[in-house]
């Protein structure tokens, strides 16, 4: 089952149903109108929606239209708990190495997570707007989950049943504000603006063989300006599953459904072929060259972010976005 939003007018949007192909949809009218809703209710919704879908791929719904990436919002526009971690420790022992610094033993043992701004999630071809290129654009090509209620002291093991719907996204950073926000010892906050997602969220099922042990076992491509920079496997050097992820960030409270939490910058380990994001590009050109070539994003470049199955079908659709310079009033 894949679900999205679409703008209605209002700042939640209405909720879809997306066939398999992307290429169909049937608006969600009743009870549930909104994917939080849905999210709020899902043992009973996801009952109805999954018949919505049956029907759709049937093509005996009623009111089916044609489905238009364009047109989308974030999954759910609005989310009362979004928290992005660090799982591909890979990623950040290679950032601490091309600065000079080594990366303490409990970075393999715990997860980094920060919460993310839940307000500012934004549809998949909605442009990333920043006010100067100087603050070091740079886009992050991750995976995310969105749960149900988590009770308070889950455990790995019992964690995955709470992911109902998996999703990508550009979780942007503006890399040069970073070092003085961390050296606050209180960041992230203005170096993180709005993230956006991947045109549906899928059901886990939707994965097929590619979803297994709270990974998902398939290649995250990301293209800039039409140069392919990377197609890391999500599911390889990730030390912090899902199950692991979840178990961290309700260790001591509850989860509220529709939480959302990302993997951080999906990254492969000596992999040519391994990198999500700039950062993790000019950190090795520092290490092999002693100093970055490649520049951070400017604006009127492009991003595209997606994963595709093994039949080379896209899953999620395509993230595709434009850097567009803002001039505050």
């Amino acid at each position: 089952m894949k679900l999205t939003s679409i703008n209605n007018g209002t700042r939640d949007g209405q909720l879809v149903v997306v066939n398999n192909d992307l290429t169909k949809a049937v608006r969600v009218n009743g009870k549930v109108n909104t994917l939080q809703q849905a999210m709020d209710t899902w043992s009973e919704s996801s009952i109805e929606l999954q018949k919505i879908a049956n029907d759709l791929e049937a093509g005996s719904a009623e009111g089916i239209f044609d489905f238009k990436e364009e047109t989308v919002m974030a999954p759910i526009p609005r989310a009362y708990h979004w928290v992005d971690g660090s799982a591909y420790v890979t990623h950040v022992e290679l950032v601490r190495k091309a600065r000079g610094a080594e990366l303490p033993e409990s970075f393999w043992e715990d997860p980094l997570v920060y919460m993310g701004a839940s307000d500012a999630l934004i549809g998949a071809n909605d442009d990333i707007e920043v006010e100067s290129e100087d603050w070091g654009i740079d886009f992050e090509a991750e995976v995310v989950v969105i749960t149900d209620d988590v009770p308070a002291g889950t455990k790995a093991a019992d964690a995955l049943k709470h992911i109902k719907l998996i999703a990508l996204v550009n979780d942007v950073s503006l890399r040069n504000l970073i070092p003085a926000e961390l050296g606050k010892q209180f960041g992230f906050y203005q170096s993180k603006p709005w993230t956006s997602f991947s045109p549906v969220a899928v059901t886990p099922d939707e994965l097929g063989d590619a979803w297994k042990d709270g990974k998902v076992h398939l290649p995250l491509i990301s293209t800039l300006n039409d140069e392919k920079i990377g197609s890391p496997n999500a599911g390889v050097d990730m030390t912090f599953d899902f199950g692991k992820l979840i178990e961290h960030v309700s260790k001591t409270r509850s989860l509220v459904a529709g939480t959302i939490i990302g993997s951080g910058t999906v990254a492969n380990n000596g992999s040519v072929d391994g990198s999500s994001c700039l950062a993790e590009v000019r950190c090795l050109e520092i290490i092999e060259h002693g100093e970055a070539k490649t520049p951070f994003m400017k604006f009127g470049d492009s991003i595209h972010i997606e994963m595709k199955d093994e039949n080379g079908k896209s899953i999620f659709g395509e993230i595709n976005q434009t850097v567009k310079q803002y001039i505050p009033s």
